[in-house]
């Protein structure tokens, strides 16, 4: 019998943004988001996380975070899933952050009927989106 998915929750929970250089990208993230991330390094990987509630499973919370990852298994591309990041309170201040971060505008601001939406391209050369309700 296949498990059904909690409608209460995301069909999401992670995600994960392959880069080149960890501190590039970490700074470019934190600059564009205006937010701080956490730095964890193993012996396989090295991974800098986005913020998310503390104490909570994501999975059963429906909560959806994720990390920038250096790994041999990962590389950095323009195509491939588009993952779209919260642009929140206003899209225009994070748009505004990214090509002096070093980042790409790719598509423009869009007005959609959840919001609006930007596409860009990172530091290490992978395209990501923007949603923001305002």
């Amino acid at each position: 019998m296949m498990q059904k998915i909690n409608p209460k929750t995301n069909v999401l929970t992670w995600f994960e943004i392959p880069v080149n250089d960890m501190q590039r990208a970490k700074t470019f993230y934190e600059t564009v988001l205006d937010i701080k991330m956490e730095t964890l390094s193993n012996q396989q990987e090295e991974m800098v996380f986005f913020p998310r509630l503390p104490d909570t499973i994501m999975a059963q919370s429906g909560i959806l975070s994720g990390a920038l990852v250096k790994s041999d298994q990962l590389k950095p591309s323009l195509n491939g899933p588009l993952i779209y990041l919260n642009a929140y309170p206003a899209i225009d201040d994070v748009i505004q952050r990214i090509k002096p971060a070093g980042g790409e505008l790719l598509a423009e601001k869009t007005k959609i009927p959840a919001g609006f939406i930007a596409v860009f391209k990172d530091t290490e050369g992978n395209r990501l989106a923007l949603h923001a309700e305002n």
